[in-house]
């Protein structure tokens, strides 16, 4: 420093009980740096002991001042006696201060021993006899950090207005997770920092340090001073002393710092933090501010419980971040959850009833009631299909999809006979065709593939006339949402290693439910960790009411455990009780945002009670972060199909990574969603060769012949539809569509050898029927 000065608005008495206001201007008169506090008559000094060229301990060369501290001056010195190395000394700001003095000797005796690459290293502790006043003061001699210190880098950066702009959210989480590396270590060896804040930590080359080690004390410590920053520090060490939620606490406020222009974080919001409405980085990232609401918690007890837990949050959530940023995921395994146990809802469409092609055969629609464009269904055990079986006491519920309503009736007067039927072609009601419900290759019962469709759902891809214009016909009708079986596969919380049970569970991961709950009998002794997973299996098998029982016991033993409140919410959305699944979910969110299968959960809540924009938020985060979720992707690819943005959903579809077991779901999906009820007239021939070119791909992917030729003659009926629709485009430059020529003509042969290979595969005579009759309905008229 060219001016070693302390400014007189931080010269306060040091002693601890008073802390006026010393040394301060009188009119033009200067104040005083040396002196005696005019409240208590304490001695105080801010002048530096020491000038550059004094030699400390014969071995220390002083080079000059660095910067002064709350607890003392600090010195750039030379070690003679060990390579000419740069070092730090640390002297006190007032030697007449005993608490100072008290910590100073302290940090001698202990962090002396502690070595830690986020932790400056102390070397020594020695004395200096002050010529001018005969005092002997003690220095702390210290590694020297090069570098800039948080508070040095946040206030370079600034906005074109001038004001400070605040650090990357990213690199702040980067920082806080190296400065709890370094408080963990210290908690470790039963040590608390007390004062983390940007003043105290350096950036230096490629890591974070902390520099000042004055504050720190022992946890068991309850007799010397505690030291602390307005603003940083947690508001019951005043009365209860410091711990480890305290110091965790103080990374929370320091991340904050960074993050946003505080404004009056040391008074207004000394103990709070400001409206997330009005902070943009909490607005854009909920993980983020969630880590900052648990970590600065009023009560300690329900902030992280160590500081390796809050680094694996904020590792999380950094990960989000950066995934969210880059477009690029960054997948984890999570300490707590398991994977996804399977994904249940890969079949995003229903069958297809009727016709493939609507204009190829001259079929109207039935005239019905429509329905809405997504179902969810709650399946109790022995369900078959689509078909949701009723729980004890209540009907299976079906809840339509958020924005999709019921649409009119499906054909109205005068729809009949409107379609242009070509050559060839069958009209209504031609023979053979299968009734609904005629037992097909399906569960029993269930109408076949291309059976004719039960009231109430109109036919894939009709016109628009027949479906009340083009916004009725955008929404493909998906597959009921078995929300039961879909909450009994979400992420499943790991054993607690502690728990009495923990060996014997784990060789009972592979047990079927009826069996895992005879096996559970023969535990040596109860635990928590036991009910759970005999909770789980009784959800599993249908057996509510026990299930409920575990549970109510569960939360009178142990109502804090999040494992409970996690099982709390799978229990409730499987039994329909949806908005205490959703409150369940989300504080299980609080308490670790950093982790994916809360947000999962919640994405699933959102969905079945009508929330498509926070479900697709919520799918789309797990998803862009971890791939591994394959349920994120279908679940948001499902939510964008239900709000008609086909785009987007193929898009999503598409991303499904090639070495995920449902790569080929995920591709037969998204050819359907590029043309499952799609407009005639729409300009589809893009769709249609992306979707023939993914048919042809899947052949090399063991996509079984049956759901080939289904998919072919999807592909085919829609390509059909568009030439016979005579629409603006409808004369490609592309010839050839799945071996068919693109014409009338080509496509009708298409179809008439796709029905024909499925009339071969077909199980019972009834189908073999109904696929000939069709093929012989596309079949084009020949002169032979």
């Amino acid at each position: 420093m060219a001016e070693p000065e302390v400014p007189e608005r931080k010269r306060f008495c040091s002693r601890g009980d008073c802390g006026a206001p010393v040394g301060r201007a009188r009119g033009d008169r200067p104040g005083r740096t040396e002196g005696f506090c005019t409240k208590c008559a304490h001695p105080y000094s801010f002048v530096p002991k020491l000038r550059e060229g004094d030699i400390v301990h014969g071995q220390y060369e002083v080079t000059g001042c660095l910067a002064h501290g709350g607890l003392g001056w600090i010195y750039l010195a030379v070690d003679r006696a060990v390579s000419d190395r740069w070092v730090v000394l640390k002297g006190l700001l007032d030697t007449g201060d005993q608490d100072a003095m008290a910590a100073a000797i302290s940090e001698r005796r202990f962090l002396a021993e502690i070595e830690h690459p986020n932790i400056v290293r102390i070397y020594n502790f020695v004395e200096h006899l002050d010529q001018r006043t005969g005092s002997l003061d003690g220095y702390i001699v210290m590694e020297y950090v090069g570098g800039k210190s948080l508070k040095e880098l946040a206030n370079e950066r600034r906005a074109p207005d001038g004001r400070r702009a605040p650090l990357p959210v990213e690199q702040a989480c980067a920082y806080g997770i190296e400065a709890l590396e370094a408080l963990g270590h210290l908690h470790s060896r039963n040590l608390l920092y007390c004062d983390f804040k940007v003043d105290n930590a350096i950036q230096t080359e490629d890591r974070l340090k902390l520099i000042d080690m004055g504050a720190v004390r022992r946890m068991d410590d309850e007799e010397s001073a505690i030291y602390g920053t307005v603003g940083y520090q947690a508001p019951e060490v005043a009365e209860v002393g410091p711990s480890v939620g305290s110091d965790l606490y103080t990374v929370a406020r320091t991340l904050a710092v960074l993050t946003f222009d505080f404004q009056g974080f040391t008074n207004v919001f000394a103990d709070s933090l400001p409206d997330p409405a009005n902070i943009e980085v909490f607005r854009t990232y909920e993980s983020f501010y969630r880590l900052l609401v648990r970590a600065t918690d009023p009560d300690p007890a329900r902030r992280f419980a160590s500081a390796q837990e809050m680094a694996d949050q904020l590792t999380g959530v950094l990960r989000e971040v950066v995934a969210v940023q880059t477009g690029r995921p960054r997948p984890s395994l999570s300490t707590l959850f398991g994977p996804e146990l399977r994904v249940t809802d890969t079949e995003l469409f229903a069958e297809l009833h009727g016709e493939v092609s609507t204009l190829g055969t001259g079929r109207p629609p039935r005239r019905s009631r429509g329905v809405p464009a997504v179902t969810r269904t709650r399946q109790m055990p022995g369900s078959s299909g689509g078909q949701a079986a009723a729980r004890p006491s209540a009907p299976a519920r079906q809840v339509p999809a958020q924005g999709t309503g019921s649409r009119p009736d499906a054909a109205g007067p005068g729809a009949a006979g409107t379609g242009a039927a070509g050559p060839g072609a069958a009209g209504p009601g031609a023979a053979g065709t299968v009734a609904a419900g005629t037992p097909g290759p399906g569960a029993p019962g269930d109408p076949h593939p291309y059976a004719s469709g039960p009231a109430g759902v109109p036919p894939q891809a009709a016109p628009p006339a027949q479906l009340g214009g083009r916004s009725a016909a955008g929404r493909p009708h998906l597959a009921d949402l078995d929300v039961r079986a879909t909450a009994l596969a979400l992420p499943v919380p790991l054993v607690d290693p502690s728990d009495p049970n923990a060996g014997f569970l784990a060789g009972l991961l592979a047990s079927a439910p009826a069996e895992l709950i005879a096996a559970l009998g023969g535990a040596p002794a109860d635990s928590p960790e036991l009910r759970l997973r005999e909770l789980r299996a009784r959800l599993e098998t249908g057996e509510l009411t026990t299930a409920a029982d575990l549970l109510a016991d569960l939360e009178a033993g142990q109502p804090d455990d999040w494992r409970v409140v996690w099982y709390r919410g799978v229990a409730s959305l499987a039994t329909g009780d949806d908005e205490t699944a959703a409150l369940s979910f989300d504080a299980v969110y609080d308490a670790f945002p950093g982790e994916a299968a809360p947000k999962l959960a919640l994405a699933l809540c959102a969905e079945v009670l009508g929330q498509p924009d926070n479900a697709a938020e919520y799918y789309r985060l797990v998803w862009t972060t971890d791939p591994g979720y394959v349920s994120a992707g279908f679940g948001l690819a499902r939510v964008q199909l239900a709000a008609g943005d086909r785009t987007a959903a193929v898009r999503t579809l598409d991303s499904v990574p090639e070495s995920s077991i449902h790569y080929t779901a995920a591709r037969v999906a998204a050819v359907r969603a590029r043309l499952r009820r799609r407009a005639a007239e729409d300009a589809l021939i893009d769709d249609l060769s992306a979707a023939a070119d993914q048919v042809t791909a899947l052949e090399g992917l063991g996509l079984d012949a049956v759901r080939r030729e289904r998919l072919s003659a999807e592909v085919l009926g829609a390509a059909l539809d568009w030439v016979l629709s005579g629409s603006t485009g409808a004369r490609s430059a592309r010839t050839v569509l799945l071996g068919s020529e693109l014409d009338e003509r080509g496509l009708r042969f298409g179809l008439e050898r796709s029905f024909r290979m499925l009339a071969r595969l077909a199980p019972d005579g009834g189908e073999r029927i109904e696929l000939v009759e069709r093929a012989n309905r596309y079949r084009p008229r020949t002169w032979v």
